[in-house]
């Protein structure tokens, strides 16, 4: 009994002292192992790992030397200016007016960082057996942001402005129908974005629309065609009457007006009233003669033929049998038209017509 546990402590001592070599030659092993990757982790201390790029420059292999020299060539774009277009001009934004500096020592350097991010061994382990970092960077840039937020005030006088409404402007020859436009307003948020991103990233275009958010006006032309269904102007000095609808030119008539010292009055005006076969009341005037102040009913007697359109003070537009007058300074004031002329005009306009009579 005392021989069998002789033998089984003798074994068990033989058993323990075999584990010891063989523990001591692992550690040998693993230490020679940590030693060669350290070495060799040393060795690259100044390399950039496979798979880093900055923006699409790839710096995989490459030495610091190397890497800066790369980066000159590919990040050269980001030192040119940036052109902001807008409708109808564009803002040179140069790198100078920022203070624009590009770092490439500093980009070389968070290169080699994130290189060696994780332990030398696994770094090594990843170098030899071809693996990848897989990281895209930024290139480190410097600039003004008070440069660029002078640049976009700059912007925004140029291009900020309210909406303009449509409107008319009349004049003896006509009316001139200006349109609206919508009013236009930098969008500072988005425009500040696309410039920081263009100042870091040499693939993106040199050249940029400016964003702008457009305020529709409340008054279009269409609207304004619409609110004047029928516009009237008058030319003295032509003798001619044109008559819009909806602010296009449909006729054009002739017409006599008030002569000198009882002249047409120019200005905007309405038509105020209307009526078929009306009486003349005769102004007191020495131009009227012996009929001055007198009421001439409707007939032959009466110079106020077939229609009468009211404008102001006992002035408006009327008929005539005095066909002779057309095309001259003759009466007391009012437009005269050819009776036919009148009669159709009478039928295309409402009370409330603007008038516009000038020269």
């Amino acid at each position: 009994m005392r021989a069998a546990r002789d033998a089984w402590s003798q074994a068990r001592g033989l058993l323990a002292g075999r584990i010891a070599i063989v523990v001591l030659v692992v550690l040998a092993v693993a230490s020679a192992g940590t030693g060669a990757a350290y070495a060799y982790d040393r060795s690259h201390n100044d390399v950039i790992a496979n798979g880093v790029r900055v923006d699409t420059i790839d710096l995989g292999g490459l030495s610091e030397t190397q890497a800066r020299a790369k980066l000159e060539r590919g990040l050269a774009p980001l030192r040119r200016p940036l052109v902001l277009r807008y409708r109808g001009g564009q803002f040179v934004l140069r790198p100078q007016s920022v203070d624009y500096s590009l770092q490439i020592d500093a980009t070389v350097q968070r290169a080699l960082a994130v290189s060696r991010r994780s332990w030398f061994v696994p770094r090594a382990w990843r170098d030899l057996t071809g693996g990848k970092v897989q990281t895209s960077l930024r290139p480190v840039v410097g600039y003004s942001g008070q440069g660029v937020a002078r640049a976009v005030r700059k912007l925004q006088r140029r291009i900020n402005g309210p909406p303009l409404n449509a409107r008319i402007v009349p004049s003896a020859h006509g009316v001139t129908l200006y349109r609206s436009h919508p009013g236009r307003t930098v969008a500072t948020g988005p425009l500040w974005h696309a410039i920081e991103r263009r100042l870091s990233t040499p693939a993106a275009s040199r050249t940029l629309r400016v964003p702008v958010v457009l305020k529709a006006p409340w008054r279009s032309a269409s609207q304004l065609r619409k609110r004047y269904p029928s516009f009237i102007t008058i030319d003295r000095g032509a003798f001619k009457l044109h008559l819009f609808k909806h602010l296009r030119l449909v006729r054009t008539y002739p017409i006599a007006v008030g002569q000198a010292g009882l002249e047409t009055p120019a200005g905007l005006y309405h038509i105020q009233d209307k009526s078929v076969n009306p009486s003349w009341q005769v102004p007191l005037s020495a131009w009227a003669g012996s009929l001055a102040g007198r009421l001439i009913p409707p007939g032959p007697d009466d110079p106020i033929k077939a229609r009468w359109m009211g404008l102001f003070n006992g002035a408006g537009i009327h008929g005539t049998d005095e066909t002779w007058s057309i095309g001259h300074a003759v009466s007391h004031g009012c437009v005269r038209m050819l009776i036919p002329d009148v009669t159709e005009l009478y039928d295309r306009v409402a009370v409330g017509t603007p008038v516009y009579i000038g020269d």
